[in-house]
Order: structure tokens, then sequence, then C-alpha cells
């Protein structure tokens, strides 16, 4: 177990020095002392000392007056070689590039992280659109039909063990209630796919489907495409290499 001493036990120093880079990650820019210490609530001198050693490691930056903290480059190493090692990740790039050419729209391949999907990898659409995700981006799996496709592949007290009863919103169109998510992701179990609508992002439709290479399963792929250009034969044809960018995958990932 990492942070853990030989009774088992976590170590103070390993669990800070985890949750100030969780800090940072999850809130980009830089911060003063002042915010890290009120969002980790860790005293003031340990904190600067702490985050002293990091800066001087790499693992933090810190701005030109060398008041202000923020994610260092270390991290970004650290980040890349997880994904560039990772057997799924790169099983993928064909059934990707496949999937963004049969489709013109962004794909993505992300997994599920808690109560979250991580991205780890990403096509972007040959709209010229502006690109709205990124590899390492983090979203609410209640929001988006990667999760919901991912969470589908869970049982109703899995998913109750999971998620609170009451689910944060990000849109106006977000499901913020746990059991009618549940009844939802019944539908995507009967269907063999999730649909995000508007739920994450205004304007954007997304469907996925998860990868069963493993139970309950871990990866998705998914389709995002504008609802201003979104016709049904054009849902239909991005269902439909979903699915066959699905069943491609599966076999790539047979031995994972």
């Amino acid at each position: 177990m990492a942070g853990a001493d030989a009774s088992g036990a976590q170590v103070k120093s390993a669990v800070r020095t985890v949750e100030l880079l969780e800090f940072f990650a999850g809130r980009p820019g830089m911060h003063t002392l002042a915010a890290v210490q009120e969002a980790v609530g860790y005293p003031k001198s340990s904190l600067y000392m702490l985050l002293r050693t990091l800066v001087e490691l790499g693992w933090v930056e810190t701005d030109a007056t060398g008041t202000r903290y923020g994610i260092g480059v270390r991290a970004l190493l650290v980040g890349t070689s997880y994904i560039d090692g990772d057997e799924v990740v790169a099983a993928s790039r064909v059934t990707l590039d496949r999937l963004s050419d049969d489709t013109t729209e962004t794909v993505h391949l992300a997994r599920l992280d808690g109560t979250s999907v991580v991205y780890l990898a990403t096509r972007q659409s040959q709209h010229h659109l502006r690109p709205f995700t990124r590899v390492g981006r983090r979203l609410p799996a209640h929001s988006t039909a990667l999760g919901k496709a991912l969470l589908a592949s869970h049982d109703d007290e899995q998913v109750r063990t999971l998620l609170p009863e009451t689910l944060p919103s990000v849109t106006e169109h977000t499901i913020t209630e746990r059991e009618r998510l549940i009844e939802e992701l019944a539908t995507v179990r009967e269907l063999g796919y999730a649909v995000d609508r508007e739920e994450n992002t205004l304007g954007l439709r997304c469907f996925a489907v998860a990868i069963p290479y493993r139970t309950p399963a871990r990866d998705a792929l998914s389709c995002s495409v504008p609802v201003a250009r979104l016709t049904p034969g054009h849902e239909q044809l991005i269902k439909d290499a979903l699915v066959d960018a699905r069943d491609r995958l599966t076999l790539a990932t047979r031995r994972l």
C-alpha cells in the first residue's frame, strides 16, 4: 500500500504530498499559500516546507514573485508515462483513428476513476471546432455518456455505493437524482450505448459504449457532436461506428 509503513498505517507526509498534488491538478493555475492552506487545512509552517520541497524537486512551480504555487512539469512527465505505457491506449490508436474517420466528429477513450471519467486519448472533430477536451481531463461520470456507459456495467447496488443520493448539476440538463440515473442505466444496458443529452456541455450530444474486456467495464469510447448538426441519419451512423469500434477494440484488448 502506497504511503503506508510496516504496520499498515498511512505515512502522513506521503498522504499530504499526494493530496497537495491532487489539489493543484484539480485547480489549474497559480495559488497563494493562504488559498492552498484554506483548501487543504495543513498547518502553515509544515505546508510551506512541503511546498518548498516539492518546488525544489520540480513537482510544484512558483510564479515570478515566489508567492504563488501551481503544478510542476514533473507531474506532466509522470502523466505522459502513464499514457505511453498503458496497453489499452496503445491498442486503441487504430480504432480511434478509424472511428474519427467514420464519424468526422470528436472521439474519446476514457477510464472510470471513482465517480469520474478521465480522458486517455482523443481525436478532434474534422469540422474545425474549438477543442473542448484534452487528455487528462476529468469529468463527473453521471453527466457524461462515457460515465453512464461505464456505470451501466455495474449493478444497481454498486452504483448506489459509488454515487451519492444527490448528484452535482453541470448543466440544466444534468441528471441530479441517483435513482433517476439508475433508471437510465437500465436503458443503457438494454440499448448497448449511453447518451449525454447536453448534460455536461450545452449544445453537445455525446454517445458512448463500454469496452467489455473487464467486468465491470473500466474503459469506454465516445463520439461528441453539436446538436445543431445532428440529424437522424448522422446519429445512426455514429451509433453504428461506435458499436463497430467497440467490437474491434474488444478483440484488440482480449488478453489485457
